[in-house]
Formats: structure tokens, sequence, C-alpha cells
């Protein structure tokens, strides 16, 4: 399909990779617990590959699946071309960074799978980014982009699930665009740089400037 095509990069191969582990535990290729994050298998039975696809498996399919998927797109995309367009590096950057604090987090609050916290924090970073972007939450209040993770999580709270998730996605995603856009302009120094390998990986794409006509 030509929309897949047209997706940048990273949230093409985030949203692939998502939806094939998701599909293969459906399917029982694989099983849901070879791939949940488990500090003690991961440290002492060094099944590494559970820091990565942890954040790959979204549930069972169905609407919250598709919920979750949809968010994921969604909010991916628009900083990938939005905030990030032509800082490919840098966007991978903010991911492996906010996946290193879940990691880090996730031993301490009991959570086995870390990809909707990433995705609320891409939520976060967004909404922080286009504070007067007008929204509405199923026609019946308008608010502006900054609330938007809130919101959902009032959401979810009054469907039953537990706002711990995330709460994490939120405090990692505040984490980082306390670090990237507010302590740079308070002190002149840049905390968060991309390393030169994802940098070489890959390479910064300059905007396209159109010549104006003769």
């Amino acid at each position: 399909e030509e929309w897949y095509k047209q997706m940048p990069i990273i949230t093409r191969s985030y949203l692939t990779l998502a939806f094939l582990t998701t599909a293969c535990c459906a399917l029982e290729i694989i099983s849901p617990f070879s791939v949940y994050f488990n500090a003690r298998l991961i440290f002492r039975k060094l099944q590494l590959w559970r820091l990565f696809t942890n954040f790959f498996f979204f549930g069972h399919m169905g609407l919250d699946f598709l919920f979750h998927m949809f968010f994921l797109a969604r909010y991916c995309r628009l900083l990938e071309e939005g905030s990030f367009r032509g800082r490919t590096a840098d966007f991978f950057y903010m991911l492996v960074f906010g996946g290193t604090l879940l990691t880090c987090v996730a031993p301490f609050v009991n959570i086995q799978f870390l990809g909707s916290s990433l995705t609320f924090m891409m939520v976060y970073v967004w909404g922080r980014r286009n504070q007067h972007v007008n929204m509405s939450f199923l026609g019946l209040f308008n608010f502006t982009a900054p609330w938007l993770p809130w919101v959902l999580l009032l959401f979810s709270v009054m469907l039953g699930s537990s706002p711990v998730v995330d709460l994490l996605g939120i405090g990692v995603g505040h984490i980082y665009y306390f670090l990237e856009d507010v302590y740079p302009q308070m002190s002149g120094r840049r905390l968060l740089k991309t390393p030169s390998v994802l940098m070489a990986l890959f390479p910064r794409e300059d905007p396209i400037h159109m010549a104006p006509p003769e």
C-alpha cells in the first residue's frame, strides 16, 4: 500500500516489527513468554533479545491492539516528519534514550511489555512541541495538544486499565523534553548528543529548498 511506503523509515520499521511480533504470538508461532521483559532471564540467562522484543508486543489482536497501532503509527510519524524532519538519527536516539530509561524502571514496577509506554512517550513529546494545536476528544470537549496524554490516561483509567504504563511513558517523555528542549535554553548546554555511530547510520538530510522562479 502507498500509505505504508510513504512512512518514514523509523516509523515503518517499528510498526512492522510490532505487527509481526504481535501477529506471530497470536498465531502461536512464538510465545509471549519468549519475548517479555524479565531482568533475571536477561542478566542471568543472557536472553538479551528480551531487552528489545518486549517493545514490539502489544497484546492480543483486537480492538486494543488496533488502538495502540493507530497511536504508534500516527505520533511516531508526526514526530519523525515534524520536529525531527531530516534528523532520523536524533529521532532514533530519542527512542533509544526512552527505551533505556523504561528498561531501568521496569524491574521495579513489574511491567513485562514496554511498547505502550514508549508510544506514550512519543505522544507526550509531540504534545509539548505542538502546544497550540487544538484537539477534541470524541467531540465531547476541546483541549490543546499538551493535554492529550493526560486525556488518554484518564480514558484508560475509566476503562479499568492500570495508569502505571501510561504514567511511565509520560514521565520518560517529560525527562526527554526537559533535557532536549528546556535545559539547553536555560543553560546554553545540550546534554543529549546523538552518538556519531547513529549519525553515520542515519546521515542528516538537508531540507529541500525550491529555487524561486525566474
